[in-house]
């Protein structure tokens, strides 16, 4: 049977953790013990949330912006598909190792079409990134948080991929992000 989990962004850093990497590492081995008990009876594929991780590094690229050329969000998007799949990938394959089960971990950067009409565009509802305290939010005009459209996907650009990864028995990580 074909399992699909997935994994909130929020999962990965805890209440008052600012997102290091060993604290979402720490975060994710959590869930990574429970999913471990699921790989031999079952295909996976890992799927993840990413707003909080998305959001830093859109701010990263804001504040060195004057230092190097600043990414787009869509680019950003893919940067945080490959660092969390990177962290689910290394700690499931390690914990796999650890308790004597062999099996390829592979993380696959996914696309979706969306419609451009999607009124997701008119009205940004995804939040992304840290919260602002009142004195900040005034300071830089931004608001309490940055939020951004959440278009409704219409069809996943490397599906046939996914599936001739998974029925190769490899499990998954895949269509990080969105809302």
């Amino acid at each position: 049977m074909l399992l699909v989990i997935a994994l909130g962004g929020n999962a990965l850093i805890g209440e008052g953790e600012k997102g290091f990497a060993d604290e979402q590492r720490k975060n994710l081995r959590r869930a990574i013990r429970q999913i471990s008990k699921l790989v031999k009876d079952h295909k996976i594929v890992i799927t993840h949330g990413n707003g909080p991780q998305v959001g830093n590094i859109y701010l990263q690229q804001e504040i060195a912006a004057n230092t190097v050329p600043p990414m787009p969000l869509d680019v950003c998007g893919a940067m945080s598909q490959g660092m969390i799949g990177y962290f689910i990938q290394q700690e499931l394959k390690s914990h796999l190792e650890k308790i004597g089960i062999e099996k390829e971990v592979a993380t696959l950067l996914t696309q979706v079409l969306v419609d451009e009409s999607d009124a997701a565009f008119q009205k940004p509802s995804k939040p992304i990134g840290p919260f602002y305290r009142e004195n900040e939010a005034n300071q830089t005009n931004k608001g309490w948080r940055r939020v951004v459209p959440s278009p409704t996907p219409k069809r996943i650009i490397e599906i046939s991929s996914i599936k001739n990864l998974v029925n190769n028995g490899v499990i998954v990580v895949c269509t990080g992000g969105g809302g």
